[in-house]
């Protein structure tokens, strides 16, 4: 028998060097509207971009990444 099971999602963000794993304020979100949800405590989310998910130890994992150029 097949058993398919629901994924548990989580988004990665990248600050200052330091990885922070955000769970899932609601799995009927799109990612866009998670990224808009975390933006208002994490300003840097603002200008970031999300990856295509990638599976990984039974969960989805979403990485906001950071658009921002660096200077100089």
């Amino acid at each position: 028998m097949l058993l398919a099971t629901h994924l548990e999602r989580v988004f990665i963000l990248k600050d200052k060097g330091q990885e922070i794993k955000l769970t899932d304020p609601e799995p009927k979100w799109s990612a866009d509207a998670v990224l808009n949800f975390y933006a208002n405590t994490y300003p840097i989310l603002t200008t970031s971009k999300i990856s295509n998910p990638k599976i990984k130890d039974d969960t989805v994992e979403y990485h906001f990444e950071s658009v921002m150029g660096t200077k100089g």
